[in-house]
């Protein structure tokens, strides 16, 4: 079985996510995605916006109708920070024999020698990596240095210029947020717009 996973706060969870995800399904014929929202992630001190239960709710209610999309609440059942190495050991128990794919942009590659583990993180999986122009060399193995070194898949997509943090500056301004989200993470969060 080919296993991708996608992290992140998922705060709330947008169609930039989702292009990734079934981009990368596509690309490396996955036969899943699973979705990780974070619990505590290392890059974000401060922690998400919203309860680990409201963006679980949302990331199950954007994937409902797509088979190929999963969630896994590992980090969510997971005390303390979330470490992508962690995480990858936990879903290689969980999945013998898978092989796995950690889904991430070219920005995240940059930094990627500076993780918590990169080593191990690629012992486990491989790196499927989209390109985003502006990220930096194209050259990906450059990007990551020699830790991961025949280890990076590309994944081919258009930028997607949606973030989390747009999306809930658009309903902090009671501002329309269609075609940022899909249609069930919307109306779930449709009360904050009224508030």
């Amino acid at each position: 079985m080919r296993i991708g996973v996608l992290g992140g706060s998922f705060d709330p969870p947008h169609e930039g996510h989702l292009a990734l995800a079934r981009a990368a399904a596509r690309q490396l014929a996955l036969d899943t995605v699973l979705l990780v929202p974070a619990g505590a992630p290392p890059h974000k001190p401060g922690g998400p916006t919203m309860p680990a239960a409201r963006r679980l709710a949302m990331v199950r209610a954007a994937i409902a109708d797509d088979p190929l999309l999963g969630v896994s609440t590992v980090e969510l059942d997971r005390e303390g920070t979330s470490y992508t190495a962690e995480t990858l050991e936990h879903l290689a128990v969980a999945h013998p024999g898978a092989e796995l794919w950690f889904i991430m942009g070219a920005d995240q590659l940059e930094g990627f020698a500076g993780w918590d583990r990169p080593d191990r993180i690629v012992q486990l999986a491989r790196l499927a990596v989209a390109w985003r122009p502006g990220a930096g060399d194209p050259a990906m193995e450059h990007l990551a240095g020699p830790v991961a070194s025949g280890r990076i898949d590309v994944v081919d997509m258009p930028e997607v210029r949606i973030s989390s943090t747009q999306v809930r500056e658009r309903l902090q301004q009671g501002r329309d947020i269609t075609g940022l989200v899909p249609p069930a993470v919307a109306a779930m969060l449709a009360p904050a717009t009224s508030a």
